[in-house]
């Protein structure tokens, strides 16, 4: 069974090679949809051209970050490479499967069982205060802090069988795949997600970064793009849990909101934003 990760990158060259090289490992192939990076993100990639990665490409950004029109683009690349089974996914992100074996050899149990779609459950990986830097190729190694974040249920619904009709990842901020007919599996997949390796890091990923103004307006991209330098604080330690091993990642309690998110919203921006989110029917939060 062939299964094809649709990857989009911006300036991600902290974490491209070790999600490719993560993605081959599991039998996945990778689909790079590159948003005009001006890193070396691209050059990494295409050294694994014929090894795992099956194309490149460029989706224009126009000095934005567009993240629908990068969606769309996945939803027509989903009805066109010639793949059983697609994910979704984002460099900052190491897809699991539920127990042992490959991702790969998961995908093609749910497939034998019936079901056409497949949840993660996520695991946000965070520095501390006690440890602040893992700006550095070996971050799986140091960042071992992590608490399950679960803001809805299924949040991460995201992988899935071709479908001879086209799918939706827009409509959700590419969180839930939609399709007629679809039958999620009920095995619990995993993703480890390390969400910024240090406070500079996440100034340029979040607080440096323009926005598409209609998506914001919108409600997408929820706190990412109302972050300013002095609301980013790191939990202790105490606060977190600590990382041991794949099967060992504790789902119980969840957190529904990301630890930077408090901070900027305050009491009565966290209602507002719930009801907007109610009254929307959850606006997307592109990228988690």
């Amino acid at each position: 069974m062939r299964v094809i990760a649709i990857l989009a990158t911006y300036n991600e060259r902290r974490f491209i090679r070790a999600c490719v090289e993560h993605l081959i490992s599991h039998g996945i192939e990778v689909y790079l949809c590159d948003n005009e990076s001006s890193d070396e993100t691209v050059t990494i990639a295409r050294e694994y051209l014929g090894r795992g990665v099956v194309g490149v490409e460029t989706i224009p950004r126009s000095g934005v970050m567009s993240w629908r029109r990068i969606l769309m683009r996945k939803e027509q690349l989903a009805a066109e490479l010639p793949a059983d089974w697609f994910i979704h996914v984002d460099a900052d992100e190491f897809r699991l499967p539920p127990g042992g074996g490959t991702l790969s050899e998961a995908l093609a149990q749910v497939d034998a069982q019936g079901f056409n779609a497949v949840n993660f459950l996520e695991f946000t990986f965070v520095p501390v205060r006690e440890f602040p830097d893992h700006d550095h190729a070996d971050f799986r190694a140091t960042m071992r802090w992590y608490y399950p974040f679960l803001p809805t249920f299924p949040h991460r619904l995201n992988a899935w069988k071709r479908q001879a009709g086209p799918v939706d990842l827009a409509g959700s901020g590419g969180h839930q795949v939609r399709f007629p007919s679809l039958r999620m599996a009920p095995d619990r997949f995993r993703m480890r997600h390390y969400l910024f390796l240090s406070v500079p890091h996440a100034l340029e990923k979040w607080v440096q970064r323009r926005y598409d103004a209609n998506e914001v307006r919108a409600g997408w991209h929820g706190w990412r793009a109302r972050l300013r330098s002095d609301q980013i604080t790191l939990p202790s330690i105490a606060e977190l849990r600590s990382y041991s091993g794949d099967s060992s990642l504790d789902p119980s309690h969840p957190r529904r909101s990301h630890y930077l998110e408090p901070a900027i919203l305050g009491r009565h921006g966290r209602l507002f934003s719930w009801l907007g989110r109610a009254l929307r029917g959850r606006a997307p939060n592109a990228l988690g």
